[in-house]
């Protein structure tokens, strides 16, 4: 779970939830037909820019903004070096039975058990790493585009009540709740994009970066152990990865 983004999102709410009381009652706030246009006019607007499995992919994505396992880098090298020196002493074929809980990690020792050149392996790491960033991006990029169209929304409900309370301007009390309408949907429009659409999009996309440096190090180790390298070399190599304060820490302890 990913604590920052429920607290940021719960807290956000929160604190608009508690504005709203301290300016009246909560449904005041609340216009099904402002919601129709904001909410769902927008999902339908953002759908005619992907196909429907992109879109509907999406939602799963986004749940990485919330639940993301990632493993640390300082494990990844630890796991990398104990591989490079069991495969020193024994060879490639003494990793065949290692426990490995990283699937790319285990797709790339793989490799190297069953024989493929350095060339292959590298290539096909590559394809991996390239495909897998640009799903995670392409959900980002549709969370993006929903943040970017909710406001366009809320000003078309904006002008709608306008058009509304302007044609009936002999009628006092209807001007009340037609301009309501007018607000209450950039006021919609608003929330989605700022306080859910493109924060999400944001934190997909340093998930997607922070996956792929993980995957970029697990490459590079994959590679060192098939050229044979010293696995102190292959260590120092790896910890370029990690924040200059924490290159110090043996990871091997």
């Amino acid at each position: 779970m990913d604590l920052a983004t429920l607290i940021g999102i719960i807290g956000a709410f929160v604190f608009v939830v508690m504005a709203m009381l301290m300016g009246g009652e909560l449904s005041t706030f609340i216009d099904v037909p402002s919601i129709l246009i904001v909410f769902v006019g927008s999902m339908f607007v953002v759908l005619m820019k992907y196909n429907l499995g992109q879109f509907l992919g999406a939602a799963k994505i986004g749940m990485k903004a919330f639940m993301f396992k990632l493993e640390k880098p300082e494990d990844l090298i630890t796991k990398s070096v104990e591989m490079a020196d069991a495969a020193r002493k024994g060879g490639f074929l003494a990793l065949e039975e290692a426990e490995i809980s990283n699937a790319f990690m285990q797709k790339g020792i793989d490799m190297l058990v069953d024989g493929h050149d350095a060339d292959v392996v590298r290539a096909t790491l590559e394809k991996d790493i390239s495909l897998t960033s640009e799903r995670h991006l392409m959900g980002a990029g549709i969370f993006k585009s929903i943040g970017d169209v909710a406001p366009a929304m809320g000003m078309i409900g904006t002008l709608i009540g306008l058009v509304a309370m302007l044609s009936n301007m002999d009628d006092p009390k209807s001007i009340g709740p037609s301009m309501a309408v007018a607000l209450l949907t950039t006021l919609y429009g608003a929330i989605l994009s700022n306080m859910v659409a493109l924060p999400m999009s944001e934190k997909l996309v340093l998930r997607a970066e922070e996956e792929k440096l993980n995957r970029v190090l697990i490459m590079d180790a994959v590679l060192g152990i098939q050229d044979g390298q010293n696995p102190r070399v292959i260590e120092g190599l790896l910890k370029n990865y990690l924040a200059e304060s924490k290159r110090e820490v043996n990871t091997t302890e």
